[in-house]
């Protein structure tokens, strides 16, 4: 199976500027995301989707590839990410490069353990979904059988639709919410319907400790942390992140 690897980093951001070169722990935010995309032995290229010129010749020297420019148009807050996928496979295809499946790699997590990459795709080679999404699990307080919403006569109901709550805890079913760190999809369902996710869904369990999603400076400091923690080696699966 022929997998990309994209990892799309616009130049501008509003909560965090600057964020995906800017140093963390001494080194570009998206130098992370790249290390674990180089670490992988199942992907078939890795390619920076980005409008800006330092990130291209940042992402380049860690390892990844810049073969086209993404354009203004494509860069905005508003910019929807399947449309940026659809742009990144357009202009690979136009080279001759075709793949069977995208893996997106989203700077802003850029904590992967060693060869947590090569497990979901194993996994989504397996399962022969459409598409898989990394995961966390949801704490038992906030699962949607607990949590309602309002009506407009000032009353609740449950979010789920059911008329009973479920009273044990022990009862709940597990479930999960998407954290942002890989995306595994199908380009036929990329191209075709438009979707990154497509009638059906595998998925991977990240993990709490190591996992956040970068969007302002709450975030970047709670990162700053995480990687206090990872620098100490008590996580072998991190080692790579800090040598060299």
């Amino acid at each position: 199976m022929k997998i990309l690897a994209l990892i799309p980093a616009r130049g501008g951001s509003k909560g965090v500027p600057g964020k995906n070169i800017k140093l963390l722990a001494g080194r570009p935010l998206i130098e992370y995301t790249i290390a674990a995309a180089v670490k992988s032995e199942l992907l078939t290229d890795i390619v920076v989707s980005t409008d800006s010129p330092d990130i291209a010749r940042i992402a380049e020297k860690a390892g990844a590839e810049v073969p086209f420019m993404r354009p203004i148009t494509l860069a905005s807050d508003t910019t929807s990410t399947i449309d940026v996928i659809v742009h990144a496979l357009d202009c690979l295809n136009k080279s001759g490069k075709e793949y069977d499946a995208v893996c997106l790699l989203q700077p802003t997590c850029p904590f992967r353990a060693e060869g947590f990459i090569d497990l979901a795709i194993d996994r989504f080679t397996d399962c022969g979904s459409d598409s898989l999404i990394s995961v966390l699990s949801v704490p038992e307080k906030y699962n949607p059988h607990w949590t309602f919403e309002e009506l407009d006569d000032h009353l609740l109901k449950l979010v789920t639709g059911e008329n009973e709550i479920i009273s044990r805890r022990q009862l709940l079913p597990k479930v999960y919410h998407r954290d942002g760190s890989l995306y595994l999809t199908c380009t036929e369902v990329i191209t075709k319907m438009h979707s990154l996710y497509g009638r059906s869904i595998g998925y991977i369990v990240s993990e709490h400790v190591y996992h956040v999603n970068i969007d302002n400076l709450e975030d970047w400091r709670a990162a700053e942390e995480i990687v206090l923690v990872l620098k100490e080696g008590k996580l072998k699966e991190f080692d790579y992140l800090f040598k060299g």
